[in-house]
């Protein structure tokens, strides 16, 4: 591999760490490490990840018992709001409230818990760009079981900070999340760590599995569970435990249509690897479901939908907007796929959807926001023609404020107006109060300017309108 690996190392006191932040330990902290270079790349799995093997409702139900001391209880509360605009009664199960923000706690500390003393002490290892790290690296602090970490490259910062602030050794390494994976194996290979699939192990799956047991016993009578789609490891424990208690529940996974591991399984009938792009739901961009995930989840799964980048976009921007919640892009997919339209057999149904974490980074959730706006049609760019002289600009200002519109950027463009030297081209993008507002703009807009050329619509589209 030519990236270079840093091992961050841990700020665990009881490991031999010091927080006085001089130039000498800094340079100590962040070190090479000396597995990285001109290794093979290992692909094996687990045992325990390579078998085939179903979990049960006897597994789940003895994780819940396990894990009842040191896993809250999560709200499943009713969304009056969502509710009304979706013709149907929605129950929203906050998974994001867990102490590092996401359901991986679950089975992390399933998994912990049944390790034997001899494996403690050895300690756990695991690949994860996020949520799965900070599950084993919190609880791992917790039971006091030394937890290594190996995170891409394009983990967040503020993520590998958090895991490494909760104790674990961390190690950043690999363009993806396969490439951590493969030298997490490798390191496991020479240190006899534990390795821990974040999403395919059985205890993983089912300490996941608690959620659906919560969720029966919080509300009677659910016509409909919906549940987001990566390695599938969530899907697979939430419908073993849902189906046994109430059998006519309807199983709907969503899945990021940039990462359709799910739907590729189903098609082979068999886990094969999808092609997995960048999305806003990074949780899920897992190019390969897991084996124990899918052969679980297989029969008793009702339906997989998948959605789009703007419909999750739209989807962050109605949870903030409409129940004050903060949610990443893969915990809203099931919402989104509601509002997309794409579950009509729910309406007027009793349905969960699972929001399963809120770990975002605040510079994404500002893009989120933005996409969701344009997504909405809210945000309106465009560019427009107006005299290069004193009053100019005014002029456009003046009709913008009348239509009621609010500037959020503009920008003066002379140099590639090369038809009319005494004019200046002008690009702005402002906000509009829904999508009929925004056609009122459009039509002001057009009526009074000579040329007017509308950017980066909803549907992609450009559109040009002449004016007089």
């Amino acid at each position: 591999m030519s990236e270079a690996e840093i091992s961050v190392g841990s700020k665990r006191k009881s490991r031999g760490s010091n927080n006085h932040g001089n130039s000498s330990n800094a340079t100590n902290h962040v070190k090479r490490h000396s597995i990285s270079l001109n290794q093979p790349v290992v692909t094996e799995l687990a045992p325990e990840c390579s078998a085939g093997i179903r979990v049960t409702f006897r597994d789940i139900t003895a994780a819940a018992y396990r894990t009842k001391s040191g896993i809250q209880k999560t709200p499943l509360v009713k969304s009056g709001a969502l509710s009304s605009i979706l013709g149907l009664e929605l129950y929203l199960k906050k998974e994001y409230e867990l102490r590092t923000g996401s359901f991986k706690e679950r089975g992390a500390r399933n998994a912990l818990l049944k390790l034997s003393e001899e494996e403690r002490k050895v300690g756990v290892i695991a690949a994860s760009a996020g949520n799965h790290a900070l599950a084993l690296a919190y609880h791992g602090g917790q039971l006091d079981i030394t937890v290594t970490v190996v995170m891409p490259v394009v983990a967040p910062i503020m993520k590998i900070s958090q895991c490494q602030e909760m104790g674990a050794n961390v190690i950043v390494h690999g363009a993806t999340i396969a490439e951590a994976k493969d030298h997490a194996m490798i390191i496991k290979e020479k240190g006899g760590q534990i390795y821990i699939n974040g999403y395919d192990h059985p205890d993983i799956i089912a300490g996941q599995g608690t959620i659906g047991l919560e969720i029966c016993s919080q509300v009677e009578d659910i016509d409909a569970i919906i549940v987001p789609v990566g390695g599938a490891g969530l899907i697979a424990g939430v419908a073993v435990a849902a189906k046994n208690m109430n059998p006519d529940v309807k199983i709907i996974g969503v899945e990021a249509m940039r990462c359709m591991s799910y739907t590729e399984a189903l098609k082979a009938g068999k886990p094969v690897r999808a092609a997995s792009h960048v999305s806003l739901a990074d949780g899920l961009a897992v190019p390969t479901v897991g084996l124990n995930a899918f052969v679980t989840a297989q029969p008793l799964v009702d339906k997989i939908v998948t959605v789009s980048e703007k419909a999750i976009a739209l989807a962050i921007l109605r949870l903030i907007e409409m129940e004050k919640a903060v949610v990443e892009g893969s915990g809203v997919v099931g919402l989104a796929a509601l509002l997309d339209g794409l579950l009509p057999e729910l309406k007027g149904k009793k349905v969960v959807t699972i929001l399963c974490g809120g770990n975002i980074d605040t510079t994404v959730l500002g893009r989120c926001l933005e996409r969701g706006l344009a997504a909405d049609g809210r945000l309106l760019s465009f560019t427009v023609v107006v005299k290069d002289a004193p009053g100019g600009m005014n002029s456009l200002t003046q009709v913008l404020t009348e239509s009621g519109a609010s500037i959020k950027d503009i920008l003066h463009e002379r140099a590639w107006l090369l038809e009319d030297v005494f004019a200046v081209r002008v690009r702005c993008m402002v906000e509009t109060r829904n999508s009929d507002h925004t056609e009122k703009v459009k039509n002001i807009l057009s009526t009074n300017f000579r040329h007017v050329e509308f950017i980066g619509m909803s549907d992609h589209s450009t559109d040009t309108l002449q004016g007089p």
